[in-house]
C-alpha cells in the first residue's frame, strides 16, 4: 500500500495544479570503430555520459575480466520519474480523476459521496480529507469491475486525447528522451530492458511498448486481484476491487526474482522506492551499473528530491554518494529532456 499512500501524496501538489555526481572507477577500454558513435545524442558530455558508455563498453568486450554474457545483461528501469515525468501528480492519478468524471454519468448517487463528490466538484482539498481510505476506493472503483481486454482499451482510449495539465501534450509525450536514447544504446548491445514499476502493470502495459520498445511481458508493476471466467466459451480474466502486489520498494527485488529470475546488472531509478531494487543490482556477481535521475531542473521540468512527496530521493542519495552509483543531474547531464524539444 505504499504506492497507495504515495499516490495520496501525490494530490496535495494537484491543488496549484546539484548534488555533485561520483565518478565511478573503469577500466582504459581500447578505442574501437563503434566507440566513435554518438549513441546518446541528447546528453551532455561529463562524468555520467562517460561512465555510462565505459560500463557498456567494458562488460560486452569478450577480452575484458568483467565481460558479462549476452543472457546475464538484464537491465531493469523503474517508470514514474525515470522514464517519464511523474509532476504535478502520477498519471495515473489523473487517469482515476479522468475515469470518474467519465463513469459519473451512471452514478447520480456520487455528487452526494465520498471520494467521488471530491473529484467531480475539482475540490483537492476535500479529496485530501478522505485519507487512504477514499483514495483506495476511488482506484479500485476506476480500475476494477471490467475485464482485462475492457481496461485495456479504456485506458488506450484515454492516453489517445489526454494531455498533461502544465505541459499541454499528451502524456505518453512526457517521456524522457535520454532515457530513450539508453534504452536503445543497451539494447543494440544485447541488454534486456525490463520496467520495474510501482504502477499499475496493466496501465503501463495498454501503450507504453511502442513508446519504450519493451515488450509487454518485461513490463513488471504493481496489480489487483484478477479471476478467470469462463464465461460461456468466451474466457475472460475479471479484474477485481483488491490490491494483489505492490511492486515497489522491497516488492521491486521480490518481483524481478519471482518474474526474471536473475539479478540485473543495470538497474535506474529516481526515488527511494527504486532503491531496494538499486541494492539488489549491486550484488549482482558481474560488474553492476547502478543509475539514479536527480530531478534538478526546475525551468525545463521540475526540480525536486529530499523532501517532495513524489518521487522523494533521501536515502536512495546518500547510498549513491556513498558507493559512487552514477548520479544523473538532469540539468547539467540533458541537453533535451522531453522528445517534442528536437522539433
Amino acid at each position: 500500500m505504499k504506492k497507495i499512500n504515495l499516490l495520496l501524496l501525490s494530490i496535495i501538489l494537484l491543488i496549484g495544479c546539484t548534488n555533485k555526481t561520483e565518478e565511478n572507477e573503469t577500466d582504459s577500454i581500447s578505442i574501437t570503430k563503434d566507440s566513435l558513435i554518438d549513441h546518446l545524442p541528447s546528453w551532455n558530455e561529463g562524468v555520467t555520459k562517460t561512465n555510462i558508455v565505459n560500463y557498456v563498453s567494458e562488460v560486452t568486450n569478450t577480452e575484458s575480466e568483467n565481460f558479462i554474457p549476452i543472457g546475464d545483461r538484464i537491465a531493469t528501469f523503474d517508470n514514474d520519474g525515470n522514464l517519464w515525468a511523474e509532476q504535478p501528480a502520477y498519471f495515473q492519478l489523473f487517469f482515476a480523476i479522468n475515469r470518474v468524471k467519465a463513469m459519473a454519468v451512471n452514478h447520480p448517487e456520487w455528487k452526494d459521496q465520498q471520494p467521488f463528490k471530491a473529484v467531480l466538484e475539482n475540490d483537492m482539498e476535500a479529496l485530501i480529507k478522505q485519507g487512504e481510505h477514499g483514495l483506495v476506493q476511488l482506484i479500485m472503483t476506476t480500475h476494477a469491475g471490467n475485464t482485462t481486454d475492457e481496461f485495456d482499451a479504456i485506458v488506450k482510449d484515454w492516453i489517445a486525447t489526454a494531455k498533461h495539465p502544465t505541459k499541454n501534450v499528451g502524456y505518453d509525450k512526457m517521456v524522457y528522451q535520454p532515457m530513450l536514447e539508453l534504452l536503445s544504446y543497451l539494447r543494440a548491445n544485447d541488454f534486456k530492458t525490463y520496467i520495474v514499476s510501482g504502477g499499475g502493470v496493466d496501465f503501463m502495459r495498454a501503450f507504453v511498448s511502442p513508446v519504450y520498445g519493451i515488450p509487454s511481458e518485461q513490463i513488471i508493476g504493481s496489480r489487483i486481484k484478477t479471476e478467470f471466467d469462463y464465461n460461456n466459451g468466451n474466457p475472460v480474466i475479471k479484474r477485481l476491487p483488491e490490491l494483489d502486489y505492490n511492486d515497489d520498494n522491497e516488492g521491486k527485488p521480490l518481483n524481478i526474482q519471482k518474474i526474471i529470475g536473475k539479478k540485473p546488472v543495470f538497474a535506474s531509478g529516481n526515488s527511494d522506492g527504486d532503491l531496494q531494487m538499486m541494492q539488489y543490482a549491486a550484488s549482482n556477481k558481474y560488474k553492476s551499473f547502478m543509475l539514479y535521475v536527480h530531478h534538478t531542473d526546475s525551468i525545463r521540468e521540475w526540480a525536486y528530491d529530499r523532501d517532495s512527496h513524489i518521487g522523494r530521493l533521501d536515502k536512495g542519495l546518500d547510498q549513491a554518494i556513498k558507493d559512487g552509483w552514477t548520479v544523473i543531474d538532469m540539468k547539467k547531464d540533458w541537453k533535451v529532456i522531453y522528445p517534442f524539444e528536437l522539433n
